[in-house]
């Protein structure tokens, strides 16, 4: 497993393979990820604990534990931590690459 810290929180990576990649995420409690989209990768995320707030193509949406969501290749998506504890949720992205650089940011809170 490779773990990875970032200003919100951190992720490790679980398994990879030339399909897929599955991350698990911790998104310290009131941090957001960026806005962003993928051009070469979709995304499921499953939420395992915490209280999220999700952005996606500009529509917000609630969600807690048990609940899903996918999110096509080119689709903008941000999810913030809205509660008191970590929020944590896997992530499994499906597409012909993986890499961190496949992400344009259309907003970010820490400058990137």
């Amino acid at each position: 497993m490779t773990e990875s810290r970032r200003p919100w929180g951190h992720y490790e990576v679980l398994q990879a393979s030339h399909s897929h990649k599955v991350k698990c995420i911790w998104v310290l409690p009131g941090k957001r990820l960026s806005y962003q989209r993928h051009y070469k990768r979709a995304e499921h995320w499953f939420i395992v604990t915490g209280s999220a707030l999700v952005t996606l193509n500009g529509v917000e949406s609630m969600m807690g534990p048990g609940q899903s969501l996918d999110i096509e290749i080119g689709d903008l998506h941000r999810v913030e931590n809205i509660g008191v504890v970590d929020l944590v949720f896997i992530e499994v992205q499906s597409g012909s690459y993986f890499g961190e650089d496949d992400i344009e940011r259309i907003e970010d809170d820490f400058g990137r």
